[in-house]
């Protein structure tokens, strides 16, 4: 339940046409530290990401813990829907993006950097869970607290049968960014 289905270095890597050809129609992902640093507006490289996920086929929402304040301008600059205040790990806010985007569970991907608020709650609701790098080493006392647990977490997966993954470079971001999000 706290190990991830994947792992890539960054949400720019994953091979998002293998999952649209194994059937998964919609992408859900958490914004700061998965797309784009804390805080951040919509920049470029995930305006780019976006339009490509929407041109294959993919429906997209954003669920985040944040207010909308911050939610909100992130998802209309990428014409994306979105859930704030979502109360992650709980299954509230997975439930309400489930809603919106009108797709079977087995169908849709969760997209996140933190194991103890996106992936566990992505797999509590059984959307297949890939954890990515996070963008920033900038963060809160609270998410380097919760990085130090995770750490664990992702020895252990690593080491298990489960692990599936191309063991990202965690110690430069952009080295996990392929050359066409550049």
């Amino acid at each position: 339940m706290i190990y991830p289905k994947e792992e890539f270095g960054s949400a720019y890597q994953i091979p998002y046409e293998v999952f649209y050809d194994k059937g998964y129609r919609a992408i859900i992902f958490d914004i700061d530290n998965t797309l784009v640093p804390h805080g951040a507006p919509a920049d470029e490289r995930a305006r780019k990401l976006c339009k490509n996920l929407k041109e294959m086929g993919f429906q997209i929402c954003f669920l985040s813990n944040n207010n909308t304040k911050r939610v909100a301008p992130f998802a209309e600059a990428l014409d994306a829907k979105f859930i704030c205040n979502a109360g992650k790990p709980f299954r509230r806010g997975y439930e309400r993006a489930g809603d919106i985007l009108q797709v079977d569970r087995e169908k849709i991907l969760f997209i996140g950097d933190q194991v103890l608020t996106d992936i566990i709650g992505a797999n509590r609701m059984g959307y297949y869970s890939i954890l990515v790098g996070p963008v920033s080493r900038m963060e809160g006392f609270l998410i380097v607290a919760k990085r130090l647990l995770e750490r664990a977490s992702i020895f252990f997966y690593r080491r298990s049968r489960h692990y599936k993954g191309n063991r990202p470079d965690r110690s430069g971001y952009e080295r996990n960014i392929p050359e066409n999000y550049r």
